[in-house]
């Protein structure tokens, strides 16, 4: 009797846990999608592609979509158990850490953006090109780089060659071999967080002061960069909260397995797939140019498309 119940529970677990897989599945599905049509739409005008805040906008969705594959791959590697060799491993952890810092270092550059644009109007024009935004792109990328560098530097400090050719299960616990590697990590995801945030309140305090001062349309104007910084910076903090969701799974794990499951899968819901959605929310839709932009896309050009094939 006991041996029916606990077979039965075991399937029923697993059955959970599958619909789980699933609805992560749905979900990265469905933010893939809308990316994709927003990237899509980016390319359709030469405006976007001139102009510094939609540059940066399409460079949060790059990232944000190969985010979403490599960590959903590795979630589904990490889930049916399934081994690969580390150096395998260290390439897509390279890609995630990346994307990882990627999102909400863009997305502090374009609260300043916001920032330039309401409280210093007039030097807009010359500090805010497409210039400049192909090299805060270049900048963001190589500061999203350092975390990856100071992890791998403390491995190989670590380990031998042989380490390299092993098989395991693909995470990034699998590299902190050490506590003082784990405190170094945190340090450095911390030291971020306090720069961005630092950078956010900024902005957001100074266009406060600009949106007290401000009338007629140049209040609504203000008022609309307030609201896009505050969208930012909530966007902004579920990203910086994903920063410590590895530290806190693996003070869960030590503990108890079954809870650092569930712990795991609600992380990804709220800081990995959540802060993603955002994007599309802050400017794909929010914004009349971009939204118009889109429709004309979706609705007009399949359908000319067509009838010029016929």
């Amino acid at each position: 009797m006991s041996n029916n119940t606990s077979v039965v529970g075991g399937k029923i677990s697993m059955r959970k846990i599958n619909d789980q897989v699933i609805i992560v599945q749905i979900l990265v599905g469905i933010f893939l999608c809308i990316n994709s049509m927003l990237i899509a739409t980016f390319f359709t005008k030469e405006i976007f592609y001139t102009n510094m805040r939609y540059i940066l906008f399409v460079t949060t969705l790059i990232s944000d979509c190969v985010y979403l594959i490599i960590s959903n791959l590795l979630l589904n590697l990490s889930y049916f158990a399934f081994p690969m060799q580390s150096w395998s491993c260290i390439f897509f952890f390279l890609l995630s850490s990346l994307c990882n810092f990627v999102t909400p270092l863009t997305l502090t550059a374009m609260s300043l953006e916001r920032y330039v644009a309401v409280c210093m109007p007039l030097r807009h024009a010359e500090l805010c090109t497409a210039g400049r935004a192909l090299q805060a792109v270049l900048i963001i990328h190589s500061l999203s780089f350092i975390p990856f560098i100071v992890t791998f530097l403390m491995l190989l400090s670590s380990v031998t060659f042989n380490f390299f050719t092993q098989y395991i299960i693909c995470a990034v616990d699998a590299f902190i071999l050490h506590r003082w590697q784990d405190h170094v990590r945190s340090a450095v995801s911390q030291l971020y967080f306090l720069v961005m945030c630092i950078l956010i309140a900024f902005s957001y305090v100074q266009i406060i002061k600009v949106a007290k001062a401000a009338s007629g349309n140049n209040k609504e104007s203000t008022r609309k960069g307030l609201r896009t910084v505050i969208l930012h910076a909530f966007q902004l903090f579920l990203c910086l909260i994903q920063l410590w969701t590895p530290f806190i799974e693996a003070a869960v794990l030590q503990s108890n397995f079954s809870l650092f499951i569930y712990i795991r899968y609600i992380n990804y819901i709220l800081f990995i797939l959540s802060p993603r959605c955002l994007s599309p929310l802050i400017y794909g839709l929010r914004d009349e140019a971009f939204l118009l932009a889109l429709k004309r896309w979706l609705f007009c050009c399949p359908f000319k498309a067509n009838m010029l094939k016929q």
